[in-house]
């Protein structure tokens, strides 16, 4: 009926299908020459569709497909649990070939000789599949932004440099501009020749462990001077986007079916009870000063 599945945080919507498998690509297929296999299956679930064993609730959305497949369809559906992540790729570089490593959902449907068994051999001829996407809708939310702010000394001077900054709201949509407003207080006897506002993707890549890699996804340098004993109270606007970042090896992108336009990654909002394995996304807003001799 459809292949992007959205994940609404507290729950996702149901997948009619009859095997169901989220899993962590990290190696391409092409690597795969002796006997190893660069996947991981962090999830699986599946489902007995005929004989049926079980008669899921009719939607609409079922009522359809089954008027076009006739009297030989059998319905089914999944629910997926909340502590999944959402389908994410890892751009490749130039001149990489084969699939992208990433978080991907695929539905399995085969032909069985046993009723269940998880190590029965599957012919590939007795199987088809179907890529689908785990993707996620923000929450509308009117909480404020985040704060930060922090005091440098320098040398031969008495007093600090105070920064300040703070964002107007906790979420941007994609394409959102951002402004950063930026609370400056120079009590030195230096001049601050130039604000640099920039935005870095964090990714946390938990398959055997954590590893954390850090991309700078937007940077932007603004000409502002304050002199000694001076302040500044300014806004300033930056806008992360994809079209900008597109021959950046490893930028973590929302995952795509096919070879068309996407997203930067979405932040992972969703975390159930047990911790979330597979590629986890944040962003962090980073403001600095460069200071006349005094870096």
């Amino acid at each position: 009926g459809k292949r992007d599945f959205v994940d609404h945080v507290d729950s996702v919507d149901v997948v009619v299908y009859v095997y169901l498998a989220c899993a962590f690509r990290y190696g391409s297929d092409d690597l795969d020459v002796i006997g190893l296999s660069f996947r991981r299956d962090i999830w699986i679930k599946r489902v007995q569709v005929y004989p049926a064993t079980e008669n899921p609730t009719k939607t609409p959305m079922l009522e359809s497909l089954l008027k076009k497949v006739g009297e030989q369809g059998y319905p089914f559906a999944f629910q997926m649990p909340t502590d999944l992540p959402c389908s994410v790729s890892l751009q490749p570089g130039p001149g990489d070939s084969g699939k992208a490593c990433g978080v991907d959902f695929e539905v399995k449907a085969f032909l069985a000789n046993e009723a269940d068994n998880p190590d029965e051999v599957i012919d590939k001829k007795d199987t088809c599949r179907l890529m689908i996407r785990k993707i996620q809708f923000a929450p509308a939310n009117n909480k404020a932004g985040p704060k930060a702010e922090i005091s440098k000394q320098f040398m031969m001077s008495d007093k600090p440099v105070h920064l300040e900054i703070a964002l107007e709201k906790e979420c941007y949509y994609h394409g959102d501009p951002i402004t950063v407003k930026v609370k400056i207080n120079n009590e030195t006897t230096k001049t601050v020749k130039k604000i640099k506002v920039s935005v870095e993707q964090l990714t946390s890549v938990v398959l055997y462990c954590s590893d954390i890699y850090t991309k700078e996804v937007c940077c932007q340098e603004f000409a502002e001077t304050v002199n000694a004993n001076s302040t500044l109270d300014k806004s300033f606007q930056i806008t992360p986007l994809l079209s900008n970042n597109k021959e950046k090896r490893g930028l973590a992108v929302d995952g795509r079916l096919k070879d068309g336009d996407t997203n930067l990654a979405s932040t992972t909002l969703s975390q159930g009870e047990k911790e979330m394995q597979g590629i986890i996304i944040s962003y962090k807003v980073k403001v600095n000063l460069l200071v006349s001799s005094g870096g």
